[in-house]
């Protein structure tokens, strides 16, 4: 029981927790061997509310606070990391239209994000720009009641299936400093000269599918703009607090669900004719890693209770990204050995937490980017 859950919450989690047992866990490997999450899937969660909870009634949402997000974005990762598309579409890419849209924009994309008719993306990382993102290249020019897009995009999340891209460009290449040139444009799938690229094929979260993004003299309408012309960076910045917010709450549960497995797992398994729980060795493992994960999970909470109180918590949120992420890989680490040779067997689910893991250290700004961030906050 979080101190932000409540007894609506937890209902809300057993009706989701049910959906998911019905309608994600039997598939989960088929989509991982497949490398792409069915869109039949994000129609099923549009059908049963689970998009987008904290959306307006108007524009089809429930108007819930961000506890039911938390709720999603936790039961997401039981499932598996592979599931970070959605939790992208609800809780990063929506909120710059519910934010900074404008009415119109509001009332011709959020009901199909709420439906899953639409699936969403956001095009920050360029192939010579990612932490950098006052660097980034792509351009788009004014040209009458259009902009004119160039650029390239890679590493994007919901890159082949996403149906409306927000793309972070250059609209003042001259500006000073660098970072004020920066605007969010929306992209809708069948804009001309917008092509995807490759599908990536990554080391881990095989079912998410993340691919290169392409615009070549692509012609968007002037009200696909977001928000004020020049404000693109100041979103980012304002909008990464609830992202790495997203992320450490998956490092979280992925840390909290591996050593359930593998407390499960040494009390299962024999060698030298005894429950390797019972070797000592392999107890102070766990204390250790329930220890670390006890402390993580106070922390998180509180930011979460903070975060949903409207409260500044990029500092502390910096702090959680990076070690939780940290944290998780290191889990996933002493998991695999203590698994032994199974551990490296595919049927086994800490072999895929294993290469899912390390990607939360370098996705929503690099762990190295949020130590920058804790030291000039704290005045260094």
């Amino acid at each position: 029981m979080h101190p932000y859950i409540h007894d609506e919450h937890q209902m809300f989690r057993r009706s989701f927790r049910k959906f998911l047992e019905k309608e994600a866990l039997p598939f989960y490997r088929t989509w991982e061997e497949n490398r792409m999450i069915p869109r039949d899937f994000w129609l099923k969660l549009g059908s049963e509310g689970f998009l987008c909870p904290d959306v307006e009634e108007r524009y089809g949402g429930s108007g819930t606070d961000w506890g039911y997000s938390v709720v999603i974005n936790e039961e997401l990762e039981r499932v598996g990391s592979g599931l970070v598309g959605i939790s992208l579409h609800n809780d990063i890419v929506v909120p710059y239209i519910t934010a900074y849209g404008t009415e119109e924009q509001k009332q011709r994309w959020l009901p199909g994000c709420l439906s899953g008719d639409i699936i969403t993306a956001i095009a920050m990382t360029e192939p010579g720009a990612g932490s950098d993102l006052a660097g980034i290249a792509a351009t788009a020019k004014r040209d009458g009641d259009y902009y004119v897009l160039n650029g390239q995009k890679t590493f994007i999340t919901n890159g082949i299936h996403a149906d409306l891209v927000i793309v972070a460009c250059k609209t003042d290449t001259h500006a000073v400093p660098r970072h004020k040139g920066i605007s969010l444009i929306a992209v809708e799938r069948n804009q001309e000269g917008f092509t995807r690229g490759r599908k990536l094929n990554k080391i881990g979260l095989h079912s998410q599918d993340t691919a290169e993004l392409i615009f070549e003299e692509c012609r968007v309408p002037v009200n696909h703009l977001i928000g004020q012309e020049g404000m693109g960076f100041s979103y980012m910045m304002e909008k990464l607090q609830q992202e790495r917010l997203v992320v450490a709450i998956a490092a979280q549960t992925a840390s909290e669900e591996m050593l359930r497995m593998t407390i499960d797992y040494v009390k299962s398994r024999e060698a030298f004719g005894k429950k390797i729980s019972s070797f000592q060795h392999n107890q102070f493992k766990i204390a250790e890693m329930a220890t670390e994960i006890e402390i993580g999970r106070t922390f998180l909470d509180s930011l979460i209770a903070d975060h949903l109180k409207g409260e500044n918590i990029v500092t502390k949120v910096s702090m959680a990204k990076w070690k939780l992420t940290e944290m998780a890989k290191q889990t996933a680490s002493v998991c695999m050995q203590l698994h032994g040779g199974y551990g490296y067997m595919e049927e086994y689910e800490i072999a895929r937490r294993y290469r899912d893991i390390p990607a939360a250290c370098i996705y929503a700004g690099t762990n190295e980017i949020m130590k920058l961030i804790i030291a000039k906050n704290l005045g260094l």
